[in-house]
């Protein structure tokens, strides 16, 4: 089971570094009125996306395998199960803010997608807080 655990760790760190970056080129695209560069940001944020998905779905499986494989108990598993799936929502939208962006549809600000950004920080601390501490 280690060698599962470590697989979902690496897996989980890589899906964030995804989940980190790519509403910080939301913010870019969202600043720039330039059309090669709006080009640019937009191959970026679809290649960062294909690339990240794979990851998430990875992060998830070797989670689900841990899940079942320990007798886990407390209220704390409930809460981060909560949270993961708040992050696939929050990755399923970025998918959908991407293809605004892609169609020319998009509908906010920089300072939104500023805002925006923070939430994968957010869930990691919470998440991060319930399974060291398990509070509960």
């Amino acid at each position: 089971m280690l060698w599962i655990k470590t697989l979902h760790i690496v897996f989980v760190v890589s899906w964030f570094a995804g989940l980190f970056y790519l509403p910080r080129l939301f913010v870019n695209h969202a600043m720039v009125e330039d059309g090669a560069t709006a080009e640019r940001l937009a191959l970026m944020e679809r290649k960062l996306y294909r690339f990240m998905t794979p990851l998430g779905v990875l992060a998830l499986v070797f989670g689900t395998w841990l899940w079942l494989g320990y007798d886990f108990g407390g209220g704390w598993l409930h809460a981060k199960l909560v949270l993961v799936a708040l992050l696939v929502a929050y990755h399923l939208y970025c998918g959908r803010l991407l293809r605004d962006f892609a169609a020319g549809r998009n509908r906010h600000g920089h300072r939104w997608y500023r805002w925006f950004n923070e939430m994968p920080v957010l869930m990691l601390l919470f998440v991060t807080i319930l399974v060291v501490v398990k509070p509960f």
